[in-house]
C-alpha cells in the first residue's frame, strides 16, 4: 500500500520534475537534452547480462570510477552502463570513458518507464553507488529478478532518522537489496536498523581511497605553478557551493597581507555558478582570471576555474586545499583527492556526508577541521607553516595508502553476482 501511494503521488508529481528541469536549464542547458531518456527511452540496446552502474552526479562518477575500470579491466568483454541523475555526472562519465561505457539518464521512478527501461538493457545486475534508492526501481529489479547491491554505502545519523520516518517503504526497499557493502561498521548497522537483514550487510571500506592518479600529474601541477607565479602561495577552494566563495573572498585582503602574493584559487561545484562567482570576485575589487580566458599572472589574486575535469590537476598545483560544501550546511564533499596528492587539506564543520572519511584523516592527522568564525586564523596557520603543511600532507599520502582495497572486493563481489 505504502508503494502504491508513493507511485500515485509521484505521478501526480511528475509535471512539476520535468518543470523543475526545464527551469535549472536556463544555466546549465544539459538539463533539457535527452529528456527523452527520463521516461526510459533509450538511444542504446547494449547486450544482455552487463554491470549496470548509477552514480547520481559528479562526485558519485568519481567515486566509481575506479570501480568501473577494475571491472572493465578483468572483465573486458563485459557490457557496462552508466546511468546518472545530472549533467554535470554525464559529461564526468564522457571524459572519463567515452565510448567505453554506455551512458543514459535514469527514468523516473514510476514503473511504466522502468519496464520498457529493464528489457531494454537486460542487466545481469545494478551497482548503486553510495545511497540512491528508488522503491519502484527495487520492485522492479526484484520482478526481473535482477540482483542489486549498493555499493560504497554511506548513511549518516541524519538521513537515517529520516528513512525511519518512511519505514513503510524504506523496510521493504531494503529487504529487496542482495547486498549493501558499506564503507564502515558504524553506517552497515545503521542500514540494518532500518531492516536491512544482517546476512545482506557487508563493510569494504570506502572505494574513495582507491583514487586513481594519472602519472602526469605532478608536471601538469609543476606547470601551472610556473603560469602563476613557482614562489606565490596557493589556497584552494574545491568544490565551492554559494556563499562559500563570497567567505574566501571576504577574508582575502586580511589573508594577503599576512602572506603576500597570495594566490586563491575557486573552483565551482556547478558550471552555473562560473558567472556569478568570477562577478563576486571583481565585486570585492580583486584582480580576476578565469581559466578559459586567459592564464594567471604575478597581477591575478583570484583565479577562477570554470572548466570541467581538470580538478585533480589544479589541486596538484596547491600549496593548502580547503574543501567547499563544508562551510555551509550542504554536508561537504570529498577529501581525499587533495590527501593522495599530499597536500595539506582542511573542512570545514559541516561534512556529514564524508564524516567516517574525514574521521579517519583527522586521527590520523592527515586533514583538519576550522571554523567560518575564525577562518582566517586557521587558514593562515597552515599557509605560513611549510613543517605544518608539509607533515599534514606525508600524513594525508600514507593514510590513502593504507585504506585502499575496496574497489577489488567490490570487483570480486560483483564478478559473484554476474558469473555464479
Amino acid at each position: 500500500m505504502a508503494r502504491f501511494l508513493y507511485t500515485v503521488l509521484y505521478a501526480l508529481l511528475l509535471p512539476v520534475f520535468v518543470a523543475r528541469l526545464w527551469w535549472r536549464g536556463r544555466l546549465n542547458p544539459g538539463y533539457r537534452q535527452r529528456i527523452a531518456e527520463r521516461f526510459g527511452l533509450l538511444p542504446h540496446r547494449p547486450a544482455a547480462n552487463g554491470l549496470w552502474v548509477h552514480a547520481v552526479s559528479v562526485g558519485e562518477t568519481l567515486a566509481a570510477a575506479p570501480y568501473i575500470k577494475a571491472m572493465q579491466s578483468q572483465y573486458p568483454d563485459l557490457p557496462i552502463i552508466v546511468t546518472t541523475t545530472t549533467p554535470t555526472g554525464s559529461e564526468q562519465v564522457k571524459r572519463l570513458f567515452g565510448e567505453r561505457v554506455f551512458h543514459m539518464f535514469l527514468p523516473y521512478d514510476l514503473p511504466v518507464f522502468w519496464k520498457p527501461f529493464l528489457n531494454r538493457i537486460q542487466p545481469g545486475l545494478l551497482v548503486v553507488m553510495e545511497t540512491e534508492l528508488w522503491p519502484n526501481l527495487m520492485a522492479a529489479c526484484e520482478n526481473k529478478k535482477i540482483p542489486v547491491m549498493l555499493a560504497n554505502a554511506r548513511l549518516s545519523e541524519k538521513s537515517a532518522r529520516g528513512y525511519a520516518k518512511f519505514s513503510a517503504l524504506t523496510t521493504p526497499m531494503l529487504q529487496r537489496l542482495n547486498l549493501v557493502a558499506a564503507q564502515n561498521a558504524t553506517d552497515g548497522q545503521r542500514f540494518i536498523g532500518l531492516g536491512l537483514p544482517d546476512s545482506k550487510m557487508e563493510v569494504t571500506g570506502s572505494v574513495k581511497f582507491d583514487v586513481d592518479l594519472p602519472a602526469d600529474l605532478t608536471d601538469k601541477g609543476a606547470a601551472l605553478r610556473q603560469q602563476w607565479g613557482a614562489d606565490r602561495k596557493v589556497l584552494a577552494l574545491a568544490s565551492s557551493h554559494a556563499n562559500e566563495d563570497e567567505q574566501l573572498l571576504a577574508i582575502y585582503p586580511q589573508l594577503k597581507a599576512a602572506c603576500p602574493e597570495l594566490l586563491l584559487l575557486l573552483i565551482p561545484r556547478h558550471p552555473e555558478r562560473f558567472d556569478a562567482v568570477t562577478q563576486a570576485a571583481k565585486q570585492a575589487g580583486l584582480q580576476v582570471c578565469r581559466r578559459s580566458q586567459s592564464q594567471a599572472d604575478g597581477q591575478c589574486e583570484v583565479y577562477i576555474a570554470d572548466t570541467m575535469g581538470e580538478m585533480l590537476q589544479l589541486l596538484s598545483a596547491a600549496d593548502l586545499v580547503l574543501m567547499g560544501g563544508s562551510l555551509i550546511e550542504h554536508g561537504g564533499h570529498n577529501p581525499i583527492e587533495p590527501a593522495a596528492l599530499g597536500k595539506a587539506t582542511l573542512t570545514g564543520p559541516h561534512y556529514m556526508n564524508f564524516a567516517a572519511i574525514v574521521d579517519t584523516l583527522v586521527e590520523e592527522q592527515a586533514l583538519a577541521v576550522v571554523q567560518p568564525e575564525s577562518l582566517c586564523e586557521d587558514v593562515l596557520a597552515f599557509l605560513n607553516d611549510d613543517d605544518k603543511r608539509n607533515a599534514m600532507g606525508e600524513a594525508g599520502l600514507k593514510t590513502v595508502a593504507k585504506n585502499r582495497g575496496a574497489v577489488q572486493r567490490l570487483v570480486e563481489i560483483s564478478g559473484n553476482f554476474l558469473f555464479d
